[in-house]
């Protein structure tokens, strides 16, 4: 598919704010099943961008004069299609370091002992995938109840969340499996499904000495295709967040996002 993307993140401030420091990773990189025909990420002041640890475009920008809005817009075209095998560089995190817990993937003993019967024995796909439809069929998808700070184990106990809800609870469940698992921030296209245009998933690691990695979409169920656009990967949502950043005043904080996605023929 030929995609067209346009991403708009904006915040308004009851009272100036007065210093901040954004962390942006809204570059889509060239990878299996993806390549990225144009795009540009407009921000209030020039950004630096740089490569993370994880291989992530990260733009960075400091505003150091006061200011109530901010608007950060990121749009261009992409080509994808089906694939969902995925190997690292040479350069890459082990996966090694993917079996660590956070505090948004950490899972509890009541957790473990849930999804007991569908824990991956090994890390292969079908087993991999058995475990994202328990976890699809158990924790019901209901936007509004969790945001960006909920726990894997919160959003299990109330039985509900979103596609990063979704991801978080299946990263600690393979890591608890001994499975290496990432983080995946990126878009979804379907025009029946608008709400989901912003969307999360997963890559386990089905080969460690040779780097092979396998996405998986909690959220359905199902190895990733032509309809998923990856923007970047992490530990948790926190280290591959699309927009983070840290301030100094503003008081209350409004923010509103918009993402639109449409095929090009």
């Amino acid at each position: 598919m030929h995609l067209k993307i346009r991403h708009r993140t904006e915040y308004r401030y009851e009272t100036p704010v007065r210093y901040s420091i954004q962390e942006l990773r809204l570059t889509p990189p060239n990878v299996a099943g993806q390549t990225v025909e144009k795009w540009k990420v407009s921000t209030p002041i020039k950004a630096n961008n740089s490569l993370d640890v994880f291989g992530n475009v990260c733009s960075v920008f400091v505003q150091e004069s006061s200011y109530t809005s901010m608007m950060i817009e990121a749009d261009g075209e992409v080509h994808t299609q089906d694939a969902f095998e995925f190997i690292d560089e040479s350069n890459a995190v082990s996966p090694y370091h993917l079996l660590q817990q956070t505090h948004l993937t950490e899972p509890t003993n009541a957790m473990l002992e849930y999804f007991s019967g569908s824990l991956p024995k090994k890390n292969s796909i079908d087993e991999v995938l058995g475990l994202a439809k328990a976890v699809q069929e158990n924790i019901l998808y209901f936007p509004g109840q969790t945001n960006f700070a909920t726990t894997a184990a919160q959003s299990f106990v109330m039985k509900s969340g979103v596609c990063q809800d979704h991801a978080h609870i299946m990263l600690g469940l393979c890591r608890a499996s001994n499975i290496p698992a990432r983080y995946v921030s990126g878009y979804f296209f379907a025009e029946e499904s608008p709400n989901l245009a912003s969307h999360a998933w997963i890559d386990f690691c089905s080969d460690i000495d040779r780097g092979i990695w396998i996405s998986v979409d909690i959220t359905h169920a199902c190895l990733i295709d032509a309809r998923h656009i990856r923007l970047a990967i992490g530990r948790d949502y926190y280290s591959a967040a699309p927009v983070k950043g840290v301030r100094s005043g503003g008081g209350g904080e409004e923010l509103s996002a918009s993402i639109s996605i449409s095929q090009i023929n």
